[in-house]
């Protein structure tokens, strides 16, 4: 009887001694041989067997010497037929051998033979295990079946076998002990509860096993049945996913060596490229070349002209995976196109295109694996793909959202916040920047954003006054430290009759005397760097030689600011309503632009000073695939008209919640003509671009303190919104608009207006439209989107 030697037990130990028995297997014959079963089949036959074996009591009794296997090797072989039926000997991978050892002295002919192909020095070995894992496994095992505790240390067994190709196989093994069982030796330690309660706490600890199960201190008397299957393919598809899992530079090459033992083919090539559709039906690779089989330097490529129309609509349109088995056949086909002489320069003789779409994007990533022979990939063994593919699908869309982190952060780092409606832009400007880098070429630099031909609108609502209420709040808290400053000093001169005391008192009634005449530039400064410099040194002086004086100064003390050092009460009231006034204009401003990008994607921005400012761009060239209609810009001013309404019954109703009763200030300014818009890479914002266009910005920042023709009026007034033009087409657009917001009550009278020049700015006119406020207002009572767009387009 041949045998395949494998772990050598003497050098490893293990608390199993080995006693090959078929004890087992005599008994099943023994049970079919009784006059029970005499009518039984397999009555005869048994009866036959054990007659034979009546002279080898050694098969029954069990035997350490594993030579006896080859002296006992016909009676084995008659023995165990049943346990390796002759029909299954060619299919089945399965072996009686000694557990822990896989010593094996029976086996079928394809486990014969892969053995035989793994070459002389192979050794069966199970991956992934060392010494102590047998012997513990070898606990466990005994645990089982001696002391009746189920562990649960079940883990997948693999074989690895080089076949005689030398590539290798992987094998899951799968263990049956059913003919054997373990006998405790006198030497053996009786297992208790609390014994196998601290093995579960002690895994790792090799030790104390070896002191629960000493070497040798029990008998596995029989055999196991070891069954092989072989797991090559899902071992290769684990390895592809984990790959996939992978983001380090050698992903690309492992991917193919693992897709190489998939298919068996040893040269197969593997590339990918990633495609955009762009306006013009173009695509535009944003993969490095280099990872491509088929395209080398092509930035875009225009798929019409390059695939045929089953590629184009199979793979392109579709996203189907194609199989072109033959390429030359292919080429006549498709009267050699551009792809084909692709390939062919190449040296693809076959080649499968594997579509993976994007989640969330129009990307589309193709996968390319390629063979030097035809006919090696094909439509069947495609299909091999399908488990994969899954996995592929998760890979492109981590891998995309990786590469829109790297776009991302280039874009935060030199450029700024962007808005989503143009971000599309800075995309593209970011990927060429990121795979020239990537190409390394030299002097690289950001392309310049540049919007040609956009539409402006600008609106402000500036809070009116602002600059009287803040300086009456500063002056009111300018007064009062002063007051309480002199306060102290006259208690001091009680105290101390010194000549400083007054002399710092005379000045301190100055400055009171000063402000209280009127606030000038600077006195809020130049007197609170007096009281620090010159006062405050002196009312710590005086808290250390009086306690008396100390708690006046106490009082004056706790009337100031504990971060300014300041009397700071009226200033933070006037704050504190500005920023109520502001947030809430913002907050329903930004709330209502979310409605408006539905309408049609336009670029938008506000500020926050003493007041709101937006600004607003529309036209062609913001967009990438929308089409631009006048349409959209008429309906943009006129929700900017309705929204300025808005944000006045806003302000007006927040009235109430503020100290200081702000009233705001509304103006639109409009723009006929369109103009560029360029990003300004220094200040990290858009402006207008060109010399012509500056006049648009020079009236922005210097309408607000436009005069009424003729008057000291100013135009911006409360409870009225200025509407600031050049051209009498606009008034007669604005009028409309008018018209129709007064059928809904919201606006009152109008004002036909001409103002008065400007620094480097002449002939603008104005309408002025007076606001109804709404009592209670909310924005539920204000104007849909679907009743501006049906005013538009009537």
């Amino acid at each position: 009887m041949k045998v395949i030697q494998a772990n050598d037990l003497n050098k490893t130990g293990l608390p199993l001694q080995f006693s090959i028995s078929f004890h087992k297997v005599f008994s099943m014959y023994e049970k079919y041989a009784s006059n029970e079963f005499k009518d039984h089949p397999f009555h005869k036959s048994a009866k036959i067997i054990l007659h034979k074996l009546e002279s080898t009591p050694e098969l029954v009794d069990g035997f350490s010497d594993f030579t006896l296997l080859e002296k006992y090797e016909d009676n084995i072989e008659l023995l165990l037929k049943p346990l390796f039926p002759e029909s299954l000997m060619s299919n089945e991978i399965k072996s009686a051998s000694i557990p822990f050892s896989f010593t094996s002295f029976m086996f079928t002919t394809r486990f014969e033979k892969i053995i035989e192909d793994a070459g002389e020095d192979y050794e069966l070995r199970i991956r992934n295990f060392d010494d102590d894992n047998f012997y513990i496994h070898a606990c466990v095992m005994i645990l089982a079946m001696v002391y009746g505790s189920s562990i649960d240390l079940k883990r997948p067994f693999f074989f690895d076998i080089p076949d005689k190709n030398g590539e290798l196989k992987n094998y899951r093994v799968a263990f049956n002990a059913d003919m054997g069982e373990i006998i405790p030796t006198k030497n053996a330690p009786k297992i208790t509860e609390d014994d196998i309660k601290m093995l579960l706490d002690n895994f790792d600890n090799i030790a104390i096993w070896k002191e629960k199960f000493p070497l040798d201190s029990y008998i596995f008397k029989g055999f196991a049945i070891a069954n092989l299957f072989d797991v090559t393919t899902d071992e290769i598809i684990s390895a592809i996913r984990n790959d996939l899992l992978r983001s380090d530079e050698n992903l690309t090459e492992d991917l193919r060596k693992n897709l190489s033992r998939f298919y068996n083919i040893k040269d197969l090539e593997l590339g990918f490229s990633v495609f955009e559709t762009s306006k013009d039906g173009a695509v535009d690779s944003t993969m490095k070349k280099s990872d491509s089989l088929i395209f080398d330097r092509e930035h875009e490529l225009c798929c019409h002209s390059f695939f045929c129309e089953g590629i184009l609509k199979n793979v392109i349109e579709e996203r189907k995976s194609v199989a072109i088995s033959d390429v030359e056949k292919y080429g006549k086909l498709t009267k050699k196109n551009s792809f084909y002489k692709k390939l062919k320069a190449k040296g693809i003789k076959s080649i499968m295109l594997i579509p993976i779409a994007t989640k969330n994007s129009d990307s589309l990533t193709l996968i390319e694996i390629a063979s030097p022979r035809p006919f090696e990939l094909n439509s069947i063994n495609m299909h091999k793909l399908t488990d994969i593919i899954p996995v592929f699908e998760s890979a492109v869309d981590r891998k995309h959202k990786e590469h829109q982190n790297i776009l991302e952060a280039i874009i935060q780092e030199n450029y700024t916040s962007i808005h989503s409606s143009v971000k599309w832009r800075f995309d593209e400007a970011a990927e060429k920047y990121h795979q020239s880098i990537s190409n390394k070429e030299e002097n690289v630099k950001l392309d310049e954003i540049v919007f040609e031909q956009v539409y402006p609108l600008y609106g402000q609502c500036d809070i009116k006054g602002s600059s009287l209420a803040r300086n009456k709040a500063i002056k009111e808290d300018l007064t009062l430290q002063l007051a309480l400053a002199i306060d102290v000093l006259k208690e001091a001169l009680k105290s101390e009759s010194l000549p400083i005391y007054d002399e710092l008192m005379f000045r301190v009634d100055e400055y009171y005397n000063g402000i209280s005449k009127g606030l000038k530039a600077g006195d809020e400064v130049e007197i609170l760097d007096f009281l620090k410099r010159d006062i405050y040194p002196v009312f710590s002086h005086i808290k250390e030689i009086n306690e008396d004086l100390s708690e006046v100064i106490n009082i004056y003390e706790s009337r100031l600011d504990k971060e300014l050092h300041a009397v700071y009460d009226k200033r933070k009231d006037y704050e504190n309503s500005v920023t109520i006034l502001n947030d809430r204009l913002a907050n329903f401003l930004d709330e209502k632009q979310e409605e408006a990008q539905k309408m049609f994607p336009h670029y938008f921005e506000r500020y926050k000073t003493d007041g709101i400012e937006h600004n607003m761009y529309i036209g062609q060239s913001l967009v990438k695939r929308e089409k631009f209609e006048n349409l959209y810009l008429y309906n943009l001013r006129l929700w900017q008209l309705q929204m300025m309404y808005e944000m006045e019954n806003v302000a007006f109703s927040a009235i109430s919640d503020m100290e200081n009763p702000l009233r705001i200030a509304s103006l639109i300014l409009v723009h006929s003509n369109s103009l560029a818009i360029k990003f300004r890479m220094d200040e990290k914002q858009f402006d207008v671009d060109g010399a012509y266009n500056i006049r648009y910005e020079i009236i922005k920042k210097r309408i607000d303190k436009a005069h009424i023709y003729g008057t000291d009026e100013r135009l911006t007034v409360p409870g009225k919104i200025a509407i600031v033009y050049s051209q009498d087409k606009d008034a007669l657009e604005y009028l409309k608009y008018i018209r129709f917001l007064q059928s809904k009550n919201l606006f009152g009278k109008v004002e036909k207006l001409e103002l008065e020049d400007l620094q480097g700015v002449s002939g603008l006119k104005a309408l002025r439209v007076e606001v109804i406020y709404k009592d209670n207002y909310s924005e539920k009572s204000a104007i849909t989107i679907d009743e501006l767009i049906k005013e538009i387009q009537g």
